[in-house]
């Protein structure tokens, strides 16, 4: 499924413009945050009111999966056509996402909301407390996996489309944490194979050379933000193909009808 998914991104490389605005639009709102933040005084400016600081915590959080899911929407929303034998554009994964700006902007509430209570929960308990908020936390983002795809291709709201993709996620729970682990672990050992060959080559550059050292060192982390954004779209590709599975029984002709088949039939 890992091939299938890449497959589907070969055959439309601008997929990746989705990530990679999405991460820009997170790095541009960061860095404006933390400007606000040395205005107001550094680090003492968050030693305000209680309510002031979580209120402020809750806006950012808003933002920013606002944005991410915006542009996920787009990614899954262009997938969808691919996967129905279309030929989509960038320009067709932003009609769809802006068309469910609404309903992106509710799950964004929603989502801001959990991630705040499980903050504030995070900072009140002891250690063993975080390792059971750590795994509430990952719940939610397993079950909520396929709210996306859901919202994209169903005139549905927020709260509906969380509860189907929960649905969902019980019939699909095994292939979406294979899935994604197998998508992480291809990431990781690229990242690490990266960093094996690239990280002593550039130090022995720079032991001899400075001035060449600097272009090598720019190189290996373009190198690892574009490995950032080819996983980014791999995990937007599999997750509309496994919502199409699970939805229609049909993940479209890049993948293997009897190989999605017996990944979902009951053990």
């Amino acid at each position: 499924m890992l091939k299938a998914s890449a497959t589907v991104l070969r055959l439309d490389t601008e997929l990746l413009i989705f990530p990679l605005l999405s991460t820009l639009a997170v790095i541009l709102i960061t860095v404006s945050l933390v400007a606000l933040i040395m205005f107001f005084g550094g680090s003492e400016a968050l030693d305000g009111p209680g309510y002031l600081v979580y209120s402020g915590g809750f806006v950012f959080y808003l933002i920013l999966y606002t944005v991410i899911f915006f542009f996920n929407a787009g990614l899954v929303g262009a997938t969808l056509i691919r996967l129905d034998g279309g030929d989509p554009t960038v320009g067709d994964g932003m009609n769809i996402a802006t068309k469910k700006l609404p309903t992106i902007l509710g799950y964004a509430v929603i989502a801001a909301t959990v991630g705040m209570v499980l903050r504030a929960i995070e900072e009140r308990v002891g250690a063993l407390g975080r390792i059971v908020v750590g795994l509430i936390g990952m719940s939610w983002s397993l079950t909520t996996y396929l709210t996306v795809p859901v919202l994209v291709s169903k005139d549905v709201g927020a709260i509906d489309a969380v509860k189907e993709s929960a649905n969902i996620f019980r019939r699909t729970w095994g292939e979406q944490v294979v899935g994604n682990a197998g998508i992480g672990l291809a990431t990781f050992l690229l990242f690490a194979l990266m960093t094996a060959v690239g990280v002593p080559l550039v130090i022995l550059v720079s032991s001899i050379n400075e001035a060449f050292a600097i272009p090598m060192g720019i190189t290996l982390g373009v190198g690892y933000f574009f490995l950032a954004l080819l996983s980014a779209a791999l995990q937007g590709i599999y997750s509309a193909a496994l919502y199409r599975f699970a939805t229609t029984g049909d993940a479209g002709e890049h993948f293997n009808a009897a190989m999605m088949d017996q990944a979902f039939r009951p053990k």
